[in-house]
């Protein structure tokens, strides 16, 4: 198969989708990769060694979608991508359909065979291509929203830590999934007071286990919802649906009552946001206030740390790309349940159940 790998172009998205030594296992099976110039760079990882691993550098992205039987990426193509797409070719990435009608028109009008990271699931019900850049961004939540606190960029000018004789900042993290018990695990780490809600029984169970008195553990509720975020200083929202969109359980109602300054990062905002005043921003411009209260809603916050987030990724991802090279699409699906799971859209349809319901009446 020839595997084709394009350089990034979502703002201030550094990652790359392969690194040199899955190109190498590629190679050493027969296939081809072809890598765009420079795909690599901003991970650490420069054309002479992909070339040293058996890819073929191609200096125009344009001539990398054209070649590709398959496309691996780590973002959803942006609009300048979507005349790139090549009629029944094959696109695997982190897609979020729920949240891109556009994207999925263009999908489907070149019969793509999408597969989503996002949705790849195993039996348990675990998402495995989702967890590693879950787990980059609930941490990152908590570094972002500790500078926005800070009176420089915009909030009410406090450290999470406190100091002796001063309270602690107070932090509220609405999901204790991946991305929230990360984001628990570092604003515990920082010293702040920690409520963290989920729906999940035996998930609070787990986190108290872990973290004892260091951290209060709530039913997601409208009421309990409310009040956490009513008392906190900094709001962070990780709260996810499989391929579907994300539900906002924090109303604008509710981030009216928080103090003038606080900040709330939406890590949801890939599904669409879980926070209803919450809107994309990117890394060159974080953040954004409504009525007083600083926003951060970044789609791409791993896209800044490549060097671990690339490696983190490529880990879980190249099983899957090299099942689909070796295999081809159709025997590759059929053995592999978690895969069939991650299909998106396939011959001019959209064939995961929640993406089409999130997009019912937003595509033709």
């Amino acid at each position: 198969m020839i595997i084709g790998v394009p350089r990034e172009v979502k703002e201030s998205e550094h990652r790359v989708a392969m690194v040199a030594g899955d190109v190498a296992a590629l190679v050493k099976a027969g296939h081809r990769v072809l890598i765009e110039k420079d795909a690599g760079l901003a991970s650490g990882i420069g054309d002479a060694q992909y070339a040293q691993a058996g890819a073929e550098i191609v200096a125009a992205a344009v001539e990398v979608w054209r070649r590709a039987e398959m496309i691996v990426k780590v973002k959803e193509p942006v609009a300048l991508e979507y005349d790139r797409l090549q009629e029944g070719q094959i696109l695997f990435t982190y897609l979020h359909l729920s949240a891109e009608p556009r994207l999925t028109e263009a999908l489907l009008q070149k019969n793509v065979k999408a597969i989503a990271y996002e949705t790849i699931e195993l039996d348990d019900g675990s998402l495995p291509l989702l967890i590693p850049m879950s787990e980059v961004a609930g941490r990152m939540s908590v570094q972002l929203g500790a500078r926005l606190l800070e009176k420089g960029g915009g909030g009410k000018g406090i450290m999470l830590s406190g100091v002796p004789g001063v309270p602690r900042g107070r932090v509220s993290i609405i999901g204790g999934g991946t991305a929230g018990s990360n984001a628990v695990k570092i604003a515990v780490g920082m010293g702040a007071q920690v409520n963290v809600l989920d729906v999940n029984q035996r998930r609070l169970a787990v986190l108290d286990d872990i973290y004892g008195n260091n951290i209060n553990t709530l039913i997601s509720n409208t009421d309990n919802i409310a009040a956490a975020v009513r008392n906190c200083d900094l709001l962070i929202g990780s709260v996810l649906l499989t391929g579907a969109k994300a539900p906002q359980l924090v109303t604008a109602e509710m981030i009216d009552t928080m103090e003038t300054g606080s900040v709330v990062v939406d890590i949801s905002i890939d599904q669409g946001g879980c926070i209803e005043t919450s809107h994309p921003t990117s890394h060159a411009e974080p953040s954004f206030t409504h009525n007083g209260i600083v926003h951060c809603a970044i789609s791409n916050m791993p896209g800044i740390v490549p060097r671990t987030s690339t490696y983190a990724i490529t880990n879980v991802t190249f099983a899957y790309v090299h099942m689909l090279a070796k295999l081809g699409f159709e025997s590759a699906l059929q053995h592999s349940k978690p895969l069939r799971k991650g299909l998106n859209t396939a011959h001019g349809k959209i064939v995961h159940q929640a993406v089409a319901e999130s997009l019912r009446g937003k595509t033709a």
